[in-house]
């Protein structure tokens, strides 16, 4: 599907839609006569991280609104420590552009600095100011951890040691693989006025589905009009399941075992942090920006291993004026399938004993899956099971071979 949006002269647009952008409007910063105009001989070029690309193009087309650039240092502190920008709107993640010593020498003076990934220039920053950060406090006060097996304490402590805050201008649109699943903030709204829906829920993913997740967001589905799933392709771990491996068995299970006409598939290209709480009211807002109403929060959203307590994520809400977000979000305990109740239900509402329970931990799905058994379809569907079994047949494949 192509993307439609304005020339970036105008970057506050009035759009349709049930729930208003956060802040009050999206912000698109996309602006392709910019590849016209490159000037290699005047203005710097900067390598940047997948993250700071994916972040990029997120600025964009509006997923991040109301954020129009990289941080500057008020608006980067203010949400470090108090979940805010300097403006007063609430926001949980910092969006950095980081420079190493030895590329600060050639950035510190330019006024635009064009943002290479790959290989290819996509945009631009204009500057308005490089500042030194301490990482450890974004660390502690971000992922709660100084531990370097946490993905973005790594992250943190490879990048540089300076900021570039300013506007940006994006120059094209990447549809990071899936074009017939790529959609703006600005097309997901009207899709879903189109629809009719007036309640839409959003779901984060970045796994194959099993019951559990089928389960929670039919129960959403319940009284929504229409749910929204949004698979994270934009960054993950290496040893994460690929993301057109997810697409593939969502895909499966909505022609198999969902109503068509109230699901909308399409993908988020962001980078994931493995953030937690933080990562969960990050989550909220984009899917508030893409238009939804309400916002499903699992058990352990966004965790990573032992980091975060199950329920940190949902309690973090707590901590928020609803005022503020405006999105409703939807907490769900863990599900599983229980041999008494004769099917699925969750810790809140099944009084039965664990041995009553068919549930496995996501560890011993993917050792009885990369080894060529299917679990029980208590757990996981026989189609999703057969996708990734061939998935993990072939990555061994691969691994014999060298590859």
């Amino acid at each position: 599907m192509s993307v439609v949006l304005g020339s970036g002269k105008k970057n506050a647009k009035k759009v349709v839609g049930i729930i208003r952008p956060h802040g009050g409007s999206l912000k698109l910063r996309f602006y392709p006569k910019g590849k016209e105009k490159i000037k290699l001989e005047k203005y710097p070029v900067l390598e940047v991280t997948r993250r700071e690309w994916c972040d990029l193009q997120l600025l964009g087309v509006g997923v991040l609104s109301p954020l129009e650039g990289f941080m500057n240092r008020k608006d980067y502190l203010s949400c470090v420590k108090n979940l805010h920008l300097d403006s007063g709107i609430l926001w949980s993640i910092p969006i950095t552009l980081s420079v190493k010593d030895d590329e600060y020498e050639k950035v510190k003076r330019a006024d635009i600095v064009y943002i290479k990934y790959q290989g290819k220039i996509w945009g631009e920053i204009q500057v308005e100011e490089i500042y030194r950060v301490d990482k450890e406090k974004e660390a502690l006060f971000v992922y709660k951890t100084l531990s370097d097996e946490h993905p973005s304490v790594q992250y943190l402590r490879k990048i540089g040691p300076r900021y570039i805050g300013g506007k940006v201008l994006l120059y094209e649109v990447d549809n990071f693989g899936f074009p017939e699943l790529f959609f703006t903030p600005e097309q997901t709204r009207k899709i879903f006025e189109s629809r009719g829906w007036k309640k839409v829920v959003g779901f984060q993913t970045r796994n194959a589905p099993h019951r559990g997740h089928e389960y929670i967001q039919k129960c959403a589905l319940e009284i929504c009009d229409g749910l929204f799933i949004n698979p994270l392709v934009g960054e993950t771990k290496s040893d994460d399941v690929p993301s057109d491996i997810i697409v593939k068995s969502y895909k499966v299970l909505i022609y198999n075992y969902y109503q068509k006409e109230h699901v909308f598939l399409g993908v988020l290209p962001s980078a994931m942090r493995y953030g937690g709480p933080r990562e969960a009211v990050h989550h909220a807002i984009m899917r508030k920006n893409f238009g939804c109403t309400h916002f499903i929060i699992g058990r352990d959203h966004a965790g990573f291993k032992n980091f975060y307590g199950p329920y940190d994520a949902q309690k973090i809400f707590d901590e928020i004026d609803p005022k503020e977000i405006e999105i409703i979000p939807l907490f769900f305990g863990n599900s599983f399938w229980c041999k008494k109740c004769g099917g699925m239900t969750s810790e809140k509402a099944c009084p039965h004993q664990l041995e009553d329970h068919i549930s496995i931990s996501g560890t011993q799905a993917r050792a009885m899956l990369s080894e060529g058994n299917i679990p029980p379809e208590e757990f996981m569907r026989k189609e999703i099971s057969e996708i990734l079994i061939e998935y993990y047949r072939t990555l061994r494949q691969h691994k014999n071979q060298g590859v």
